[in-house]
């Protein structure tokens, strides 16, 4: 997927993703490609919110993509809806290279000791 990983923390997260390789057979970039994306940042801020000797499953994940694109790049970015001991839910934001918002994302992970 060749995600580039900028900035993890459990509240703030930044990742980005070239178009360029996660193409469908129409030329514009995945749907697909954008869920993978977002899950990837959503569950890796909520793999640091549970911490030491506890793990994130992702319980639930919807997307709604409402821009199209066929070059460069995309930057994703994930803000924490909810930190809490049990549940994390994340929303992520997937734009292009003009800033325009392309998909929004939203997962949600339980928290489980390893």
């Amino acid at each position: 997927m060749g995600i580039d990983f900028v900035e993890l923390s459990a509240s703030h997260s930044v990742a980005r993703m070239p178009v360029e390789g996660n193409r469908q057979v129409v030329g514009l970039l995945h749907g697909g490609a954008h869920v993978v994306l977002g899950e990837s940042l959503g569950s890796i801020s909520a793999a640091i919110h549970a911490g030491p000797g506890r793990y994130a499953v992702g319980i639930e994940i919807n997307a709604s993509h409402s821009r199209s694109v066929t070059d460069g790049w995309v930057v994703a970015t994930c803000e924490a809806l909810t930190l809490g001991r049990t549940l994390t839910t994340h929303e992520i934001v997937v734009r292009d290279e003009q800033e325009r918002r392309l998909s929004t994302i939203r997962i949600t992970n339980m928290l489980r000791d390893a």
